[in-house]
């Protein structure tokens, strides 16, 4: 390919705007230098009122407002699995993939969104960068959530398709103990001659 073609700003411009997922390219303070095209439509903005912010003011995150420093100074930020990721990548020099919970703010009601973050880093006249990838993955993971359920007998299937009755389950996969009794219903339907 011409050398010209590849060095050209439009030539990075089209390949960065032809990627369908939000990518951000942010230094190690997770400052946005530039963004796609798909940033806007995830974000609802034009996606160049999101350069030279930081991440969490740009997306909204509910910790960036909780201290007049915004971004990176809340309480809640060392733990921040997407500045985590960055810092990681940039000191590992590889790409790092998580998946991160990201409580957003929008017309005053937190909003949580569920997120495939890839952060892959580079270097660039002499300065490391990182390529950030959000994913929304919040309808998987809300599929995921749902329990398949016999409607007959109650037993829960395992995603190693076993069938387990519905205390063993929850035993397994919440630590969860059951006690057992009958309910009044159930006692004077199975037990019409009991005293209650």
């Amino acid at each position: 390919m011409n050398p010209e073609i590849l060095a050209s700003e439009s030539f990075y411009k089209a390949i960065l705007d032809a990627i369908p997922l939000p990518v951000f390219l942010v230094g190690d303070d997770w400052v946005i230098h530039d963004c796609n095209r798909a940033t806007g439509k995830f974000l609802t903005t034009d996606g160049s009122l999101l350069l030279r912010r930081r991440g969490g003011e740009a997306l909204q995150c509910l910790h960036a407002r909780e201290t007049p420093g915004g971004c990176g100074h809340s309480s809640s930020c060392p733990t921040c699995i997407i500045r985590n990721s960055i810092k990681e990548a940039i000191q590992g020099h590889e790409v790092v993939r998580r998946r991160a919970k990201l409580e957003t703010v929008a017309n005053g009601q937190v909003c949580p969104i569920f997120l495939l973050v890839t952060a892959a880093p580079f270097l660039h006249a002499d300065r490391q960068l990182v390529l950030l990838i959000l994913e929304d993955i919040s309808e998987l993971v809300e599929l995921k959530r749902l329990l398949p359920i016999c409607s007959y007998c109650k037993k829960i299937r395992t995603d190693q398709e076993f069938w387990l009755n519905v205390d063993r389950y929850f035993e397994a996969h919440m630590d969860v103990n059951f006690t057992h009794s009958i309910c009044p219903e159930c006692m004077t339907m199975h037990y019409p001659d009991a005293e209650t």
